[in-house]
């Protein structure tokens, strides 16, 4: 009997509410959008840009040192762009984020309105300049990466080609899978819009450069 009066003690409600509930801990996928918005880009561009124009110059002169050596500097010259024009942007960002906080405290009526905690919270969700120009410059240098260690170990000029070209296309399929994953939005639409956005960016830095390259070897 005494067995059977725990049981039922243990499982009515009124203990159930008295024994503590473990609250899964939610991720605030807003703030994680921050630095996953600024990772993706960058490494879109670092492949873009560096396999366009190793494509490009590649198409003009059949030399892997040129080749290499334009995807280098591309990867140099694009990592400081990104981390630059990153950092700029999400400080004004920021910036404005803060002033329309401060505006909006001083329009409460009272300080019963103003509720710290809530202020806090706004204030801990503020864009981190700092953080974003590094995710996007480390980003784009894996990016740009990609292609040139696709390229470096190719001797045949066709061959290497088609390699960039293929690694290329692989890695922004694994940029569309991965933004989706890490934000919970659809796999199949971000894959497709990566990969459809990035071939386009290539074909007309590609198109670019070989035009412009083959008309500076007719001077």
């Amino acid at each position: 009997m005494a067995s059977n009066v725990q049981l039922s003690e243990t499982s009515s409600p009124r203990s159930q509410k008295n024994c503590p509930r473990v609250e899964k801990e939610e991720v605030d996928y807003m703030q994680r959008a921050q630095w996953l918005r600024a990772a993706l880009l960058g490494a879109n561009d670092g492949l873009v840009t560096v396999a366009s124009l190793m494509m490009g110059v590649g198409s003009i002169k059949e030399d892997v040192k040129a080749m290499l050596l334009v995807g280098f500097a591309g990867l140099v010259a694009g990592a400081c762009s990104m981390a630059i024009g990153e950092f700029v942007s999400v400080c004004t960002q920021r910036d404005i984020e803060t002033a329309q906080m401060k505006r909006a405290i001083e329009n409460k009526t009272s300080l019963s309105e103003i509720d710290e905690q809530e202020e806090e919270e706004k204030k801990e969700r503020l864009p981190n300049p700092g953080q974003a120009a590094i995710a996007s410059a480390l980003a784009f240098s894996v990016g740009a990466a990609m292609p040139l260690l696709a390229a470096v170990f190719i001797e045949n000029h066709k061959v290497r080609m088609v390699v960039v070209a293929i690694v290329a296309t692989i890695a922004l399929v694994v940029f569309g899978v991965t933004g989706a994953v890490l934000g919970k939005t659809s796999v199949a639409k971000s894959s497709v819009r990566v990969v459809i956005g990035g071939w386009m960016a290539m074909a007309l830095t590609f198109g670019l450069t070989k035009f412009i390259g083959s008309a500076a070897m007719q001077i």
